[in-house]
């Protein structure tokens, strides 16, 4: 897996997928727990949809 997600995309999934998480986690709908998709891809650094897109956000 070479890191494919860098920068400010990096902080904005982990925070996201952090708010939809807790949303699900205080009785919000199902589906908040999408969240955990932009909140391990923020971590690791990687996006398989990125990869097959060809986008690349990180620096290096």
């Amino acid at each position: 897996m070479k890191t494919n997600v860098g920068g400010f995309d990096k902080w904005a999934r982990v925070v996201v997928g952090a708010v939809l998480i807790g949303w699900a986690l205080t009785g919000g709908p199902l589906w908040a727990w999408i969240g955990l998709v932009p909140l391990v891809t923020g971590l690791f650094g990687f996006c398989p949809l990125y990869r097959l897109l060809g986008v690349n956000t990180c620096p290096r």
